[in-house]
């Protein structure tokens, strides 16, 4: 599991103030650290209203723990993968995931600027195909 900072353009200047240099988890799959040739495709994941990356991640305690289902998932079988969860928790508990004067434009820092900064500096399927989403609350 790896902390990183993403900048977003489309964030700067939001009327809230919020900074636009957002926290991001980026959970790698085992094999990432050996198997350096190989390229993973990559979930994007987005949290509820209110909720925040950490809680996701197990930095609090919360009701879900995605490294966990993570990890009992891929005992069931399914493939390696790369999740990512920006932190979208802003100044009045979440960014709507909405293109906003107000919270910033966060459906192009999602789709467009995240995703080009996971491809840039992961080795991951750079492609549509290769690419998921999905979310809870606000977040789905």
């Amino acid at each position: 599991m790896e902390f990183v900072k993403v900048h977003g353009k489309g964030l700067d200047g939001n009327l809230e103030g919020d900074s636009p240099d957002r926290d991001v988890a980026v959970l790698l799959p085992p094999s990432y650290a050996t198997a350096k040739n190989r390229h993973y495709p990559v979930v994007y994941m987005l949290h509820g209203f209110t909720d925040h990356m950490g809680k996701w991640f197990g930095l609090e305690q919360f009701w879900i723990n995605l490294p966990d289902v993570v990890n009992r998932a891929k005992v069931a079988g399914i493939a390696e993968m790369i999740f990512v969860m920006p932190d979208a928790y802003t100044r009045y508990e979440g960014s709507m995931y909405s293109s906003s004067v107000t919270t910033g434009d966060w459906e192009n820092y999602i789709a467009t600027e995240l995703v080009a900064y996971i491809d840039a500096y992961y080795r991951t399927l750079a492609r549509p195909a290769s690419r998921g989403i999905a979310g809870h609350s606000l977040g789905g």
